[in-house]
């Protein structure tokens, strides 16, 4: 399939491709498993740069990348996240101290530098909100991503160096990065997408109330404006604070909704407690796990509603592939559109899932009969 890809129209990338989260992930992810499968080693391909509104989600796409890695090279993917805005200079270059005969100062690594060197082992350095940080640490910091080194501390071999940030346009804290260190690093800056989301959001436990209202309503996915001075507005990373909320302190929108107004603001989170409550007029979801529960509803809200209850559900109960199969029997009475997405869901619950849901005599069924309108799922 072709990428999707754009010029952005950030004035401050200038002709930097732009593409969804879920794009990014999959073709760094190819880059890095044909370089480490290769053995043309890490260093081989420029470090990466990835831009971005707040929230838009790259720390949980850099998280995607480290499992599609795990997955296709068999080797173990340690992610060690660096929050640079918080950051001082030294706790990067080490603090200083005497060598043992009190001749020289040496620098002592810092935490970040201890790294596993084994060939069955990939580090991945994530250093975010890079723009944001004091200049000071971006210029140690921008040492590791061009030459894998700080003072005299090396990366080892097996590291990955992704760097991320916020554009000067985002009106957050943001420094313009000089072009000469610019011109040495591989740029991509990412947006939302509804599908990328969906598919990390059903593998991560994200609440049903979410994954449904967001697909019934995608414009609600980023609600991030520039010219608006509100505190609180919906982006990915609200939203997965919002389901935290509901599955953590209570799945009642209406006896939290002050907190989850402060959050995403109170015209989301209203809008979010008046889709919900058609998750009262729902099936039965232990009754159509177990086989006994044949009622569908017909309303579009209730679908969607359904659907992600189901897909939440199956997540939790992934293992139990007799609930699954009587769940996929049910799926096949939703309308062709509504039993695909659930379908899709149920492949992306975890790597390889699909393998296990083809030994399902009626989900073949379903893919000889719908399989062929995945390609348009939503």
């Amino acid at each position: 399939m072709a990428d999707s890809i754009t010029t952005s129209p950030n004035a401050n990338l200038g002709n930097v491709p732009s593409v969804s989260i879920g794009e990014a992930v999959s073709r760094l992810a190819d880059m890095y498993c044909s370089v480490i499968n290769s053995g043309a080693g890490i260093a081989s391909v420029p470090s990466v740069m990835l831009w971005g509104a707040p929230g838009v989600g790259k720390s949980q796409g850099v998280r995607q990348m480290a499992s599609r890695i795990e997955a296709r090279t068999g080797r173990t993917v340690n992610v060690t996240d660096v929050r640079l805005l918080l950051f001082n200079p030294i706790d990067l270059r080490g603090i200083p101290a005497a060598n043992e005969d009190r001749t020289l100062a040496v620098w002592l690594r810092p935490q970040i530098f201890d790294m596993d060197p084994s060939e069955d082992v990939v580090n991945i350095l994530f250093l975010d909100e890079i723009s944001a940080a004091p200049q000071s640490v971006q210029a140690a910091a921008y040492q590791i991503t061009l030459d894998r080194t700080v003072g005299e501390h090396r990366l080892p071999a097996n590291c990955i160096v992704i760097a991320a940030g916020n554009r000067v346009t985002d009106k957050s804290v943001a420094y313009r990065m000089p072009k000469a260190l610019a011109n040495r690093l591989m740029h991509i800056e990412v947006d939302t997408d509804m599908d990328s989301w969906r598919e990390w959001a059903v593998s991560h436990g994200i609440n049903e109330k979410v994954t449904g209202f967001l697909t019934y309503r995608p414009d609600m996915l980023m609600g991030f404006d520039t010219s608006s001075d509100d505190l609180a507005f919906p982006t990915p990373r609200a939203w997965e604070m919002v389901s935290g909320l509901l599955n953590n302190v209570s799945g009642d929108i209406n006896s939290i909704f002050t907190l989850i107004a402060g959050i995403i603001g109170s015209g989301a989170a209203a809008e979010l407690r008046t889709w919900a409550r058609v998750y009262d007029k729902l099936p039965d979801m232990e009754g159509i796990f177990r086989g006994t529960e044949h009622n569908v509803p017909r309303g579009i809200d209730a679908l969607y509603a359904l659907v992600s209850a189901m897909a939440r559900y199956a997540s939790e109960h992934r293992d139990d592939m007799d609930a699954i199969e009587n769940s996929i029997a049910y799926a096949e009475q939703l309308p062709p559109d509504f039993s695909v997405v659930l379908m899709q869901d149920y492949m992306n619950m975890e790597e390889g899932y699909k393998e296990k849901l083809m030994e399902i005599p009626v989900f073949v069924r379903w893919m000889r009969s719908r399989g062929a309108l995945l390609n348009g799922a939503r």
